[in-house]
């Protein structure tokens, strides 16, 4: 069923894409060879207003073929003989297709389950949020600087400027009146385990070079007790660790493995600083909210696209970070897993959040000035704005060509990564 959404996922995304380059070519008098929908051999075609459109076989990816745009042609209807302008809207209306797509897709998710609001859901007592004048319903407005809209704002700041101890202005509005303050993080420590905070017991996974790990634990260990405090399930470890917050202090872990009882002696680890905010709730949204939070939704999804890019290129991105068509119909088929028992609704949120990522993350990407991509062919475009006359082609072409090779090597090593990474 993995697959199956997979196919149907990517398929929408280029057909929308390639529609828009389609569209807007139509729109200017250029002429579509042909338009087609996934790679390689046909399995379906028909011919219809000088246009050829194809199913082809491998379902991934697709094309718009416009008269002159590889190569030089004296047609009226070719895509060189139209103005710069025209050119470039047909160049970037496949991108914009992309956002127009993820819009559309917002629009109906904040419609259904409302929006990431940034309010405080909890405060514990005498703690350094509490002390800050903090209460729980408090809406965070600004962070460090940060203008906060959505709490994934703040998340995504935080990820991206880790704390160092030093105070943090932050501003808050409760009851329509604005609030500054100054929240003063405190160092946390980690076990270095992941588990399901549910009713279930808690088998956990365990990364090497973690505390536990380095204490004999290991993956598919199920914790039922931590300092002699029986935990039946994940929920009790959580709130365990949640009234028993970790410090330098070793403790005893006790575990079982092959349906026998060990114990281990585990000292966490110093894994950062944290500010103790607790921020992050679904608010159902008015029409009005609907559109601006679309826009919103928009606006983040393409800071975190960008954002990704610049940790790729810094080298501050791991090589598990990073998916290509294999990752992604990985991620489409656990969003499946874990909804399905939900129900069909949950199952329909789930992917058209994916799409709505996804599209974004596509119209980013191929707008990047990169040889062969959207973005490529639009900085030559610009350059023949500026200069008034274009680049010559067959300049144009090896820079493209290019740029062509060295995406297919990035495809292929991509490929592999997601290959060893998931399998």
């Amino acid at each position: 069923m993995s697959i199956v959404l997979s196919i149907i996922v990517f398929s929408v995304l280029v057909l929308i894409h390639e529609f828009g380059h389609f569209l807007l070519a139509k729109k200017n008098g250029i002429g579509v060879t042909e338009f087609s929908l996934g790679m390689g051999p046909r399995i379906a075609s028909f011919d219809k207003g000088g246009t050829k459109y194809s199913w082809k076989l491998i379902p991934f990816g697709g094309s718009c073929m416009m008269v002159g745009e590889d190569e030089e042609s004296g047609a009226e209807n070719s895509f060189g003989s139209k103005t710069v302008w025209a050119r470039i809207a047909v160049v970037v209306a496949g991108p914009m297709f992309n956002f127009l797509l993820a819009f559309v897709i917002s629009i109906v998710y904040i419609s259904l389950e409302g929006y990431d609001a940034p309010n405080v859901v909890s405060v514990e007592e005498n703690s350094i949020v509490s002390e800050a004048g903090i209460e729980k319903g408090d809406a965070i407005t600004e962070y460090d600087g940060e203008t906060i809209v959505l709490w994934r704002d703040l998340w995504l700041y935080q990820y991206l400027n880790k704390l160092d101890g030093s105070p943090v202005k932050v501003k808050y509005e409760r009851n329509g009146k604005e609030y500054t303050t100054s929240i003063i993080p405190e160092k946390y420590y980690s076990l270095g385990i992941s588990y399901v905070a549910g009713d279930d017991p808690c088998k956990i996974e365990v990364s090497e070079k973690t505390a536990v790990y380095e204490a004999g634990v290991r993956s598919g260990d199920t914790i039922i007790g931590i300092d002699g405090n029986e935990l039946k399930s994940g929920k009790e470890l959580h709130r365990y660790i949640t009234e028993h917050p970790l410090t330098d202090q070793e403790l005893t872990m006790t575990v079982l493995r092959d349906e026998k009882e060990l114990d281990f002696t585990v000292t966490p680890k110093l894994a950062g600083y944290t500010d103790r905010l607790d921020v992050g709730e679904r608010v159902k949204a008015n029409p009005w909210q609907v559109i601006r939070y679309s826009f919103t939704e928009l606006r983040y999804d393409m800071d975190a696209t960008i954002s990704g890019f610049k940790m790729i290129f810094t080298g501050k991105a791991s090589r598990d970070d990073v998916s290509g068509p294999v990752g992604i119909v990985k991620i489409v088929g656990d969003s499946y897993e874990e909804s399905k028992d939900y129900g069909y609704y949950y199952v329909f949120l789930d992917i058209a959040y994916l799409t709505m990522v996804i599209s974004v993350n596509l119209g980013v990407v191929n707008l990047l000035p990169i040889p062969a991509l959207d973005g490529g062919r639009l900085v030559f475009l610009i350059i023949e704005a500026v200069r008034g006359k274009p680049v010559p082609r067959e300049k144009e072409a090896m820079v493209h060509f290019a740029g062509m090779v060295l995406l297919m090597i990035l495809m292929v090593a991509i490929l592999a990564n997601d290959i060893t990474k998931f399998f």
